[in-house]
């Protein structure tokens, strides 16, 4: 029987970087080296520049659902599609504070595109304060609940779309999404919508069976009220916020387009479910040496190909993808990922550093008046304060990362795309 386009968004994540590779629906390719990668045969990616002016050309407009503030349910869903039809994808960006989130939607403002305002479990926990007792995840949701209600309190006054979500939650972690859906089922009652927009669920070292199954059953408390579903299928690599993957099999680290099919019919059967799949094609958390990482971004492309067979629909992206662990990945691995339909990519190593570079430029621009609280070159007796309030070198770490996530949007395309 001829199947039809399922409506719901589908997304596949995939994570930090990619390359081509021919065979992709036996076993994993054989890593190789970086001089094969980029003579292989691939689509054709456009420059930078000119991609970004063909974006800017074509652009549709803007769904009206798509308003200033955090967006959710139908809205998030229409930011997607536009987002995939226009060839661009938002930056999901791993937060600690309210300096980092404040930094993300300035960011925004300036590039003028969506963010995506990402809580890891261990975010949440520094938010609500390391030194609280953190038994059954309550610091961790007590700060991830703090965060969204303070982005909710300032994200229209920047202007922008803003997406706010959680980052990887292992099997042994889902006692901290069932407070955060807690916390969504009440305020839905309270607004008409939950107080996040999406989760993300990362069971891949789980069969698939039971990965999909898991997904499924809280794709069902989700889709009551209108929270989005991301989850993994195959390993991000390397190490990040408590998930350390640096000595996993080579071989997960490549998804097959049966396991991609086998989770969109499965999660296609819940009610109003709107999912993501991040789908790993080598991505590794971290950033690397040039080499040491075999991206394979032609999955993307071969997986929306297999599951549009499978359907039998005219759309050539049914599937909508993620990009995890984008932090280090070249520009032309980037856009060949958009071009398969990547709507969103993660950064959290790159911002990581900026922040920290932003407080280390500022500490040795004015490392003589940071010595002590009085005496600096200006005199014996001239007081320090105005440079060691915390203020000023927060603000410098802001600066530096919302310049660093600027620089991203140009890469993904999300420029003025508003």
């Amino acid at each position: 029987m001829l199947r039809t386009c399922v409506a719901a968004a589908a997304f596949v994540a995939a994570a930090d970087a990619f390359a081509p590779g021919s065979a992709f629906l036996g076993t994993a390719p054989a890593a190789r080296s970086t001089a094969q990668l980029r003579a292989a045969p691939r689509a054709a990616v456009a420059p930078k520049v000119s991609m970004m002016a063909e974006t800017k050309a074509k652009l549709t407009k803007l769904p009206a659902s798509v308003k200033p503030g955090v967006v959710t349910g139908q809205a998030l869903k229409d930011l997607l599609q536009y987002a995939q039809d226009n060839e661009f994808a938002m930056p999901g960006v791993n937060i600690v504070g309210t300096n980092s989130i404040n930094a993300c939607m300035e960011a925004a403002a300036k590039y003028g595109g969506p963010i995506m305002v990402t809580f890891s479990k261990g975010g949440g926990q520094f938010i609500a304060g390391k030194g609280l007792d953190n038994k059954d995840d309550r610091a961790s949701i007590a700060g991830s609940i703090a965060g969204a209600l303070h982005v909710r309190a300032v994200a229209e006054l920047y202007g922008v779309p803003v997406v706010l979500h959680t980052d990887h939650c292992q099997k042994a972690w889902l006692p901290w999404i069932d407070g955060l859906m807690d916390a969504n089922e009440k305020y839905f009652k309270e607004h008409g919508e939950p107080l996040f927009s999406s989760h993300m669920l990362d069971l891949s070292e789980e069969s698939l069976e039971e990965n999909v199954g898991i997904c499924k059953k809280y794709l069902e408390r989700f889709a009551k009220c209108n929270v989005l579903l991301e989850m993994e299928l195959g390993v991000t690599g390397g190490e990040e916020d408590g998930v350390d993957n640096s000595e996993v099999d080579s071989s997960r680290l490549y998804t097959q387009p049966e396991e991609v099919w086998y989770t969109y019919e499965e999660l296609s059967k819940v009610p109003n479910g709107q999912f993501t799949v991040a789908a790993s094609f080598g991505n590794v958390h971290g950033v690397y040496a040039p080499g040491n990482v075999d991206l394979q971004p032609v999955i993307l492309h071969n997986t929306q190909e297999y599951i549009q067979k499978k359907l039998g629909c005219d759309d050539k992206k049914p599937v909508k993808f993620v990009f995890h662990g984008g932090s280090g990945s070249s520009v032309d691995d980037i856009q060949y990922a958009i071009k398969a339909g990547v709507v969103k990519m993660n950064i959290d190593t790159d911002t990581q550093w900026s922040f920290w570079d932003g407080i280390r430029g500022y500490e040795a621009k004015h490392r003589e008046y940071l010595q002590g609280q009085i005496g600096n070159p200006e005199g014996a007796a001239k007081p320090n304060k105005k440079y060691y309030d915390p203020r000023m070198s927060l603000r410098a770490a802001e600066e530096a990362m919302r310049d660093r996530l600027v620089q991203a949007a140009k890469d993904l395309n999300c420029i003025n795309v508003l």
